[in-house]
C-alpha cells in the first residue's frame, strides 16, 4: 500500500466521499478494541467534508493512527478512563481528520522521522509493530496533496491528516434552451 501511495496511485479508485463518514466507520470498526482495553473512543465530526480521492487509503490512513493510539497512547489501568478522540472538521479549503490521546506522545524532534519507513521510537520496540502505520498514513497524505502532522495534545499526542477538500460543483439544475428547430418537431 505504501508503494502504490508513494507511486501516486492514478486516477482510479478516487471518487469523491465524506470524510466523516470514514471517520465514524473506523470509530465504528475499532470501538469493541477500545472497550476490551478499557479505552473511551468519542467521536466528533462534522459532517459534509467532502474529500476527493482514495477512499480505502484514506480509511486505513485514519485506521493506523486510531490503531497506534490505541498502542501507544491509552495509559491501561489509569482513572479516569483514557479517551481516545477522532474528529474531523474544515479548516477553509482543507479537511483535518485528527486522533488525539492522552500517552506519551512523540518528541518534538522525533516527528518527522516517525514518518519514515520501519521506525520505531525507544519506547515502542517492545510491543509489536513494524514501523509502517505512520509512514503509510504519510505517504496517503501525499498521494492526496496533503499532510500528516503531530501536534502536542497536553498530555498526549494529536496526529492530524490535512487534506484539500473536494472542489465543490454547482447542483443547480439549468433547463435546456430548445431551438426554433425544437419547436417545430
Amino acid at each position: 500500500m505504501i508503494a502504490r501511495a508513494e507511486a501516486g496511485a492514478g486516477p482510479q479508485g478516487m471518487v469523491d466521499f465524506d470524510a466523516a463518514d470514514v471517520a465514524r466507520d473506523v470509530a465504528e470498526l475499532y470501538e469493541p478494541l477500545a472497550e476490551d482495553r478499557g479505552v473511551g473512543l468519542k467521536l466528533d465530526v462534522r459532517p459534509g467534508l467532502m474529500l476527493h480521492g482514495s477512499r480505502e487509503l484514506v480509511s486505513q490512513a485514519l485506521a493506523n493512527l486510531v490503531d497506534n493510539a490505541l498502542k501507544y497512547g491509552a495509559p491501561r489501568g489509569v482513572e479516569p478512563k483514557p479517551e481516545i478522540v477522532v474528529a474531523a472538521r474544515r479548516q477553509g479549503k482543507l479537511i483535518e481528520i485528527s486522533v488525539a490521546d492522552h500517552g506519551p506522545g512523540i518528541a518534538a524532534a522525533d516527528r518527522e522521522r516517525v514518518q519514515e519507513r520501519f521506525v520505531r521510537l525507544e519506547n515502542s520496540r517492545s510491543r509489536p509493530g513494524s514501523g509502517l502505520g505512520l509512514a503509510l498514513a504519510a505517504a496517503v497524505a501525499r498521494l492526496h496533496k496533503g499532510t500528516l502532522r503531530f501536534e502536542d495534545n497536553l498530555p498526549g499526542l494529536k496526529a492530524v491528516l490535512v487534506l484539500p477538500a473536494a472542489a465543490v460543483t454547482p447542483t443547480k439544475l439549468v433547463p435546456p434552451v430548445k431551438s426554433p428547430t425544437d419547436a417545430a418537431a
